[in-house]
């Protein structure tokens, strides 16, 4: 006998309406899980699997599928999951085969979109019970993760009204969300030309969708592996992209707009380097929480910054007077990106400058220091996603090493080899300066000092006293 609430319909409407953004979060990890499983979305220089232990992966499938499981039973409503829950009870303990078999197969049809999000939701119960099991081991094969994610992935695309991948373009998700986009877009008079960048324009709003779910500012595991889930899948959408644009050179007749997407993939090429091969390299190794978060913030930063400029770039080909402004709010522009950059390098010189300078002075040795730490625990949250995919490594080599040096530590150091790699690190701040100051955009705009002093004061109270700083800084 089938639960007579089971085979009721009509309540996912009510859902719709009430729960958009829970339900554009559980079609963005659908997506997400599925690419999980493929290893070249993965962060890693290791691209072997033989002999590799997936434990630390599976762990985060475990985290998103219990995030999963929580967002899907916050949309049905209390007393249909109540009547799933003794459905299944019934299954196990009181029905004849031939009754389950009804059961199982009334659901298994998928007549109606509440019976697809059970039978979803009854998928991911059975898989978190499984990977609970594989996670009893010391080690995962790469063998059981593959068809692990197999079975998972086969049972999500045949769910009928809530498979991630059952429609290329989503029309109750992947829109263009902002009124001037759309009616730039929809302005192009060339028919052929403007579907070509509609369909650029949505992937590229789709993957603000799944940025804005990631959670940059939670501590937890739980909230931190999602995020990571979300930023696999963001690895292959933006390869994708990519790919589209590759293979639309010979669709579009228009000379200026081939070589303005061509450079939009070089920079999407770029920047999605830099945070899936610099950023978060190897993130699934074992790095604590603070700085997984970390890594997480700069990365979704960078990402969203990538991909509003992107959208922007199009806009003002057709209309040259938009600004970002007006369709992004907190938009930052070029300009306000590189005087950031470029007061923020400046005033991390100035403190590398001062250190270098009173490392021999024990007394005032360890105050800088930690001055020098607490700014840089700033730039990495603030400023390493303005950071040139060129310039990243020095930073991130340099930062690494730095910040795993005790304050303890620094007080006994006479190493004349850290001194030399202090003072590497503070002429490749000062050729960054200039690099920076060479840049269109900050002709004739120079480096307010004065502010600087105010924020490296902010840091190192003692700054006033040392008067120290040597003369020559960089110039611009």
């Amino acid at each position: 006998m089938i639960h007579p609430l089971i085979e009721d319909s009509g309540w996912f409407d009510k859902v719709r309406k009430k729960h958009q953004k829970p339900l554009s979060e559980i079609d963005t990890l659908l997506r997400g899980v599925v690419r999980f499983f493929n290893i070249s979305n993965l962060f890693t220089e290791d691209t072997g699997v033989a002999g590799r232990n997936f434990r630390a992966e599976l762990k985060v499938l475990r985290d998103t599928i219990y995030h999963l499981l929580g967002l899907i039973e916050t949309v049905i409503p209390e007393r249909y999951k109540n009547a799933f829950w003794f459905q299944k009870y019934a299954e196990q303990s009181l029905l004849s085969d031939h009754d389950r078999d009804r059961l199982r197969q009334n659901l298994i049809r998928q007549e109606s979109p509440e019976q697809s999000l059970l039978l979803m939701y009854d998928t991911l119960v059975n898989i978190k019970v499984i990977i609970q099991g594989l996670l009893s081991a010391d080690r995962v094969s790469y063998s059981e993760f593959k068809h692990l994610g197999d079975i998972l992935e086969r049972q999500m695309r045949e769910n009928i009204y809530f498979g991630p991948f059952r429609k290329e373009i989503d029309p109750e998700f992947d829109r263009i969300s902002n009124r001037m986009v759309s009616r730039a877009v929809r302005s192009i008079s060339d028919r052929n030309e403007r579907k070509v960048v509609s369909t650029l324009v949505l992937y590229l709003f789709r993957c603000l969708r799944f940025i804005g779910h990631i959670n940059p500012n939670a501590y937890e595991s739980v909230t931190l592996s999602v995020s990571l889930v979300i930023l696999v899948l963001l690895n292959s959408e933006i390869r994708s992209i990519i790919e589209y644009i590759e293979g639309t050179g010979n669709r579009i007749e228009n000379g200026d707009l081939r070589s303005l997407l061509d450079s939009i993939g070089f920079q999407m090429r770029m920047e999605s380097k830099r945070v899936f091969r610099q950023e978060l390299r190897n993130v699934l190794g074992g790095v604590t929480l603070a700085r997984l978060k970390g890594k997480i913030e700069a990365s979704q930063g960078i990402l969203r910054n990538m991909i509003e400029q992107c959208i922007l770039q199009i806009i003002k080909f057709y209309q040259p007077d938009i600004k970002g402004e007006e369709i992004f709010p907190g938009f930052v522009t070029r300009l306000e990106q590189s005087l950031k950059l470029r007061d923020d390098v400046y005033t991390l010189w100035r403190i590398v400058d001062i250190l270098e300078t009173n490392f021999k002075d024990r007394d005032k040795r360890r105050s800088i220091f930690e001055a020098l730490r607490a700014y840089m625990m700033y730039f990495q949250s603030f400023t390493f996603r303005l950071l040139r995919h060129d310039d990243y490594e020095e930073f991130d080599r340099f930062f690494n090493k730095f910040l795993a040096i005790s304050a303890e530590r620094i007080l006994e150091m006479d190493d004349e080899k850290f001194l030399h790699e202090l003072h590497r690190f503070r002429i490749f701040l000062e050729t960054t300066v200039k690099m920076v100051s060479q840049r269109e955009e900050l002709k004739d705009r120079q480096i307010d000092t004065e502010k600087i002093d105010a924020v490296i004061s902010q840091f190192m109270p003692m700054y006033r006293e040392l008067n120290q700083i040597s003369s020559s800084g960089p110039s611009e």
